[in-house]
């Protein structure tokens, strides 16, 4: 199998000029190179570039994966609505978190390696949109992002289970959120279990964010502004929700990790009994068709009389696959008839017969004894 890597950049706060896409294209001849975006597939060769200075210099956002199970993500933030401090509880147990200062920003660097393939995914550039909208999530002041990589490094076995989560729950579940886990491969059994309590804010309603936003001095309303004027509406509005943001109110109690590895395994074992308990009742639903179909059937062999042993032979004649499986079961028909009409002995004697007719039908045999183990063919 070919080594497949992929790479993808989104610069969201701040469009790109033409200088630096000059420079971009001066690292790849082949990527997908637009004013807000960075994207290249390789199936042999490498990337030529550092994602660390991407990042540093131009963009908010990177992903890449490669099909020998490497998954990363990095973000950058404004350095004044996230701090290292801010990521301390989260990241305690993690080795996959690299955080770093550059200039007015913070880089989050996350990767893991052995992630389990999965094909979610049709096409690899909807990966990065599913999982961006996290980061404005993350500028409004919502860090259930690092929770879930505190949720990952239990999942690893690093953090003790005496540890307390760094949050009181992660629910309710966002379709962004539900995207990382699947990208990072976060046990969906131990997600569920973070998620069964939370504490999400709740949205300011209209009429509160407009008082809100009355109340800031006009001076401080002309430079939020003119920053918008000058291109940097992304990052103020992320600012405003993060200086409103109401910060919800638990009372559920923090949980160990060890409790939630615990709860984990009860939702594992839940799931794994509904799931034995609707594969039996599709199972007798099945049975119930075929014992209604093989019904309907036997009414027709009884009318046809002899000429179905005669149906057989021709079957077994074809020699082939198909006419092997249609003469086997004819047979089985036959002896659900002579169960019924008392003539078994004499099913069993055109049965031993057949069967030392075509002995040298290696391929009808061996199907003539599967279908003996499965339905008592004798």
């Amino acid at each position: 199998m070919s080594e497949y890597q992929y790479y993808e950049f989104q610069a969201v706060d701040r469009p790109l000029d033409r200088a630096a896409q000059q420079a971009l294209r001066a690292v790849s001849s082949r990527a997908r190179i637009t004013a807000t975006s960075f994207t290249n597939e390789y199936n042999w060769g490498d990337f030529r570039g550092d994602p660390r200075q991407f990042m540093e210099r131009w963009f908010d956002l990177h992903l890449y994966l490669a099909n020998w199970g490497t998954r990363r993500l990095m973000l950058r933030v404004p350095g004044r609505l996230l701090s290292v401090s801010d990521l301390d509880p989260f990241l305690g147990g993690s080795e996959d978190v690299k955080v770093w200062a550059s200039g007015d920003n913070l880089i989050v660097d996350i990767a893991r390696d052995e992630v389990e393939i999965e094909d979610h995914w049709e096409d690899d550039s909807d990966r990065l949109a599913a999982i961006a909208p996290l980061r404005s999530d993350v500028l409004a002041g919502d860090l259930r992002l690092f929770y879930l990589l505190w949720l990952a490094a239990v999942q690893d076995e690093v953090v003790s289970d005496d540890e307390i989560e760094p949050l009181p729950g992660i629910g309710p579940l966002t379709d962004p959120l539900e995207a990382f886990a699947r990208f990072f491969d976060i046990d969906p059994d131990l997600l569920q279990a973070a998620a069964e309590t939370g504490t999400a804010a709740a949205a300011m309603s209209r009429d509160s964010l407009r008082d809100a936003l009355a109340s800031i001095p006009a001076a401080e309303k002309t430079e939020l502004l003119l920053r918008v004027v000058d291109g940097d509406g992304h990052v103020v509005a992320a600012e405003l929700k993060h200086r409103f943001r109401k910060r919800p109110v638990s009372s559920a109690p923090r949980r160990t990790a060890g409790a939630l590895r615990v709860r984990a395994q009860e939702i594992a074992a839940a799931r794994e009994r509904a799931e034995a308990e609707r594969l039996e009742k599709e199972r007798r639903r099945q049975a119930e068709e075929a014992a209604k179909a093989r019904r309907a059937r036997i009414v027709v062999l009884r009318q046809r009389g002899a000429a179905v042993w005669r149906e057989v032979e021709v079957e077994i004649q074809r020699c082939n696959a198909s006419g092997y499986d249609c003469a086997v079961n004819l047979l089985l028909d036959l002896q659900a008839l002579a169960a019924e009409d008392g003539s078994r002995s004499d099913f069993d004697r055109r049965l031993a017969a057949i069967r030392a007719a075509h002995e040298t039908k290696r391929k009808f045999i061996e199907r003539l004894v599967v279908f003996e183990g499965e339905e008592r063919l004798v």
